[in-house]
C-alpha cells in the first residue's frame, strides 16, 4: 500500500492487486500498464517471479520492478533477470524507489 501511495504522490497512476492471482487478471485486462512493481513473497500461492513470467505471456517486453527483503540472488532464479526486469532490496527509501521507477519507465 505505501508503494501505491507513493506512486500515486508521485503522479503515477497505481493499480494495487492483494495477491498475485488478482495482479495477473490485472494484467489480462486492457488496462494500460507501463511497469509491474512486485514483491517477490505473495499472498495466494503464486510468487511474483511467477506472476511476472506469466505477465510477459501476456504482454511481451512489460517492465518489472521486483521488490524483496532477501538478498538479490534470491529473486534473480540462478543470477539472471530477463531484459527489463530489476530488483530493489529492502530496506530502501522512497526516493530511490521514485528514481527507479522513473528511470525503468522511460527506458525505451
Amino acid at each position: 500500500m505505501l508503494v501505491t501511495e507513493v506512486l500515486g504522490e508521485l503522479g503515477y497512476t497505481a493499480i494495487e492487486a492483494a495477491d498475485g492471482a488478482e495482479g495477473l487478471n490485472m494484467l489480462r485486462s486492457n488496462a494500460h500498464i507501463d511497469l509491474l512493481v512486485t514483491d517477490v513473497g505473495l499472498h495466494g500461492g503464486m510468487n511474483g517471479r511467477q506472476m511476472a513470467e506469466a505477465g510477459r505471456v501476456l504482454r511481451p517486453g512489460l517492465k518489472v520492478l521486483f521488490i524483496t527483503g532477501y538478498a538479490d540472488s534470491a529473486v534473480l532464479s540462478h543470477g539472471h533477470l530477463s531484459e527489463g526486469m530489476q530488483v530493489m532490496v529492502k530496506p530502501f527509501s522512497m526516493e530511490g524507489l521514485a528514481t527507479r521507477v522513473r528511470a525503468m519507465i522511460a527506458e525505451a
